[in-house]
Formats: structure tokens, sequence, C-alpha cells
């Protein structure tokens, strides 16, 4: 389902065309996507990126985009035939500085945590950044890979996302939702469609979480039985 198709089906749903209830489409969905990314962990939710490690310097910058880790690697050697990936472990910020207390502490990075927001020029910003553990002794690469909120479909280029071509039910219904909620709806219909959100919800969820979740490598990721 395309955004011009999905505006079209909630207000031929709704039979609503008032220009200020149309105009609150777009945020009918957005507030759906939104709660949909934070429920399930669907494919479209993950990004890759890779960066340079500055030596003698234990803090990294987050992509701007960031919300949550996946994992993170340190690579030495990459782009060699010798490239080995050595992936680091999620620690708090106090176990990190108690077990690397001073400057000297160098070598291949072992540990991570959210350090909090990063500073530009003595400016703090909304950007988070990472602390690592020991500090690095060398200009290694680094991969994140990690959670963020991709592209909203009112905003896409050709109004498409992952979501609306693989699971377009959980975005019409929960948009149908804000919608009638938006109108002040009777509670019947509103309880109604809410139903239809939750069982497409169960139903992405038993995908997201569960089938696309049994063979992951770690067991502290987000996985349900699927049955």
């Amino acid at each position: 389902m395309t955004y011009t198709e999905l505006v079209n089906a909630i207000q031929d749903y709704t039979e609503n065309y008032e220009s200020t209830f149309v105009a609150n489409i777009p945020v009918f969905i957005q507030q759906t996507e939104t709660r949909v990314y934070n429920t399930v962990q669907v494919p479209a939710l993950r990004a890759n990126k890779t960066g340079i490690l500055s030596t003698n310097n234990k803090y990294l910058s987050a992509p701007s985009d960031f919300l949550a880790v996946y994992s993170m690697a340190v690579i030495e050697s990459y782009g060699t035939a010798n490239e080995t990936y050595h992936y680091l472990l999620n620690k708090d910020v106090n176990y990190i500085r108690a077990a690397y207390p001073t400057p000297a502490d160098t070598g291949l990075p072992q540990y991570y945590a959210i350090f909090g927001p990063a500073t530009t020029s003595n400016v703090v910003t909304d950007e988070l950044s990472f602390i690592l553990g020991p500090t690095p002794d060398a200009a290694y690469t680094v991969e994140l890979h990690y959670y963020y909120y991709p592209e909203s479909i009112t905003v896409a280029p050709d109004g498409r996302t992952w979501l609306g071509d693989n699971y377009d039910p959980v975005l019409l219904y929960g948009a149908l939702r804000e919608a009638y909620l938006f109108m002040k709806g009777e509670q019947d219909l509103v309880t109604n469609v809410e139903a239809k959100y939750n069982e497409a919800m169960e139903q992405l969820k038993r995908l997201g979480d569960g089938m696309e979740r049994q063979d992951a490598y770690r067991s502290g990721q987000v996985r349900v039985p699927v049955t």
C-alpha cells in the first residue's frame, strides 16, 4: 500500500473529507508508525554503518539517526585478507571507568557503553555518544549495527516503505484508530478498530520478533516463540 492509497483508504473508511481532518492524516499515520516501531523490531529498523576510531580517544559519536544498538565490532586489518571482527560487550559507564581509569589504559577495545549526549565545540547536542574500554591504541575501523526509525511513508519519495509494502494492515487500522479518536467517534467503533489493529500487530510480531529471530546469535535480542 502506497501513501496515496493509505490516505484514500482512511478517508473512505471514515467517510470524512473535511479539510482539517485530511490535513491531520499524516499525523495519524506517523503516530501509528512510532507505535509499531516501538512494539515490533521489523527488518526495516536495522541500519549498518562503519567509521574510524580516533587513537587515544575513548569516545565515539553515534549516528544522527541512532536509537539503540544491535551490535558493535572493532575490525582489525580492515579490507585485507586478515580482516578480523571483534564484537564488543555492552557494559555500564561505571564499569568501563572502573576497569580503565587512566588515559594510559589503551588497547583493542573490548567493551562499550552509551555515554550520553555528544558535545561539539563545548556545546551539548541531542545526539548520543559511546565510551569504549580500553581506549583505542590505533585508528581501528568500527562497525555499528543499530536500531533507528526508518523514513515515514508520509515523506518517502515514492510513497512506499517496508511496512506499507509488506504489512499494511497495521498502518491502516492504527491510523484509523487515531482518526476516530480525532473525530471523537463512538467508543464501540474505536474499540473495534483497536481490536483489528491488535490482531494485525500480533501477526506482525510473530514475523518480526519470532520467525525472523529464530537464529539470532545472542539471546538478549527480542524473540518470541513461533507456533
